[in-house]
């Protein structure tokens, strides 16, 4: 379905920049696995629209396993440079682990 799609755009685009920045940083990510999801909102009008999305990101690195906070900031990095994220008014929220 559409909202779907919409989710699985924002999250491909937050991926991307995250692996681009974490190889920046000297990081080998084995793999990037997403739990996306989505919750639907109605505005002032009663129309609904995709109000919030959560990105749920878990990563498995080679070699330098980073912190949690390092982790932290690079998707923050990533959700400032995603140009979906900037495309829609929906909230996004990422939590991420490391597996």
């Amino acid at each position: 379905d559409p909202e779907e799609a919409m989710i699985a755009s924002l999250s491909s685009c937050h991926m991307l920049w995250f692996l681009a920045f974490a190889a920046n940083a000297g990081l080998v990510v084995d793999t990037y696995v997403d739990e996306a999801s989505g919750k639907m909102g109605k505005d002032d009008a009663g129309r609904s629209y995709l109000a919030h999305v959560a990105l749920r990101p878990c990563t498995s690195f080679t070699g330098r396993v980073p912190a949690q906070e390092e982790i932290d900031d690079l998707h923050h990095q990533a959700h400032d440079h995603c140009e979906m994220a900037h495309s829609v008014r929906a909230t996004i929220t990422t939590i991420a682990t490391i597996g």
